[in-house]
């Protein structure tokens, strides 16, 4: 058999010349010798950084013969093929092919991997397959599972990615996250030790918190004091998703008691006055923050303190060199603080 050249690195197998390659590697798969396998894989992942061999993949049908790998005995295998997997998943017409296959109900399984690599590397599958609405929406049956992971998953990085696909999945339906208890779990790693778990278990309480059950659970559970709490932490996304939490939070009445009662009304006024909001992420919490004013200021006891401090946003709902969306949010909590009957 002609070979592309030689084999320079012995963690690779020979690659075939021209379109023998891809069938080449994916007959050395069926090999019962697991460094072939592994050899194999690796070379696949190599040969997935062009689109012509994704397609040729996607085309032939070699998809289905992955099943059998994701069951292999050896966690090396099942991990370097959840690998070949996740470069697949990163182009659309490829993770739509994974998506129509029988690989779903496999992979999911490894969920419950011994291995953390192998976990690690299911839940970068999941997470990339996720960021396709078509993706989200096959995996929204997974959401039970992936919610019950979070009080059982101990590996940091397979944590994250699991928080950042159950917020791309209910960015499509909330409802399978609300109904598994998916506030209460989220209130949870709100006070995780690594800031990363934080940003994202925020992250995807913000996305439970757009319904009004969401809004709710939060309420009574009596998680805004935590989230008042991460407004004061330096990694800005934690303080962008606590004050989207927030936002969404005190449009309903308890809500706005809560975080009235919570003094929280200084804490966000400090974040508006603040000028360091020339970056994009922090012009997001500056906007989150004058929406909750503004919501605060509905309420008599808001309106009130809020007077008092009326010229802090009526300076910024004037300034001419003030971003725009950011002028015009302050000029609506100017007006609702000083609306009368």
């Amino acid at each position: 058999m002609l070979m592309a050249g030689g084999v320079t690195d012995p963690s690779r197998a020979p690659v075939a010349f021209g379109r023998r390659a891809v069938p080449q590697l994916f007959e050395e798969l069926q090999q019962p010798d697991q460094d072939r396998r592994l050899r194999a894989l690796n070379s696949l992942c190599d040969l997935m950084h062009d689109p012509e061999r994704i397609q040729q993949t996607i085309r032939a049908g070699f998809l289905e013969q992955l099943k059998v790998l994701l069951e292999d005995e050896d966690p090396s295998v099942r991990t370097k093929t959840c690998e070949l997997l996740l470069m697949l998943s990163c182009k659309y017409t490829a993770s739509e092919a994974l998506l129509s296959s029988s690989l779903l109900p496999p992979l999911s399984q490894l969920l419950d991997d011994s291995s953390s690599s192998c976990r690690r590397s299911v839940h970068r599958v999941m997470k990339q397959l996720s960021v396709w609405t078509s993706g989200a929406s096959a995996l929204l049956p997974l959401v039970p599972k992936l919610m019950l992971k979070l009080n059982e998953e101990e590996d940091e990085e397979a944590l994250v990615l699991l928080l950042s696909t159950v917020s791309c999945c209910s960015r499509v339906d909330v409802l399978p996250a609300l109904a598994s208890d998916g506030v209460s779990l989220l209130g949870q790693k709100l006070s995780h030790p690594s800031p990363n778990i934080r940003r994202e278990a925020a992250a995807a309480m913000m996305t439970l918190s757009v319904c009004e059950d969401g809004r709710q659970q939060v309420c009574e559970q009596a998680l805004l004091p935590v989230l008042v709490g991460l407004l004061r932490e330096d990694d800005i996304e934690v303080q962008i998703h606590a004050a989207g939490v927030i936002m969404y939070v005190v449009v309903i009445t308890p809500g706005k008691l809560q975080c009235l009662d919570l003094d929280a009304i200084p804490v966000f006024l400090d974040l508006v006055s603040k000028k360091k909001e020339e970056e994009d992420r922090r012009r997001v919490l500056v906007m989150y923050s004058l929406r909750v004013l503004t919501a605060l200021a509905e309420a008599p006891d808001g309106r009130r303190l809020l007077l008092e401090q009326l010229p802090l946003l009526v300076a910024r709902s004037e300034a001419t060199e003030e971003d725009e969306n950011i002028r015009r949010a302050a000029q609506t909590a100017v007006r609702v603080i000083t609306w009368t009957p």
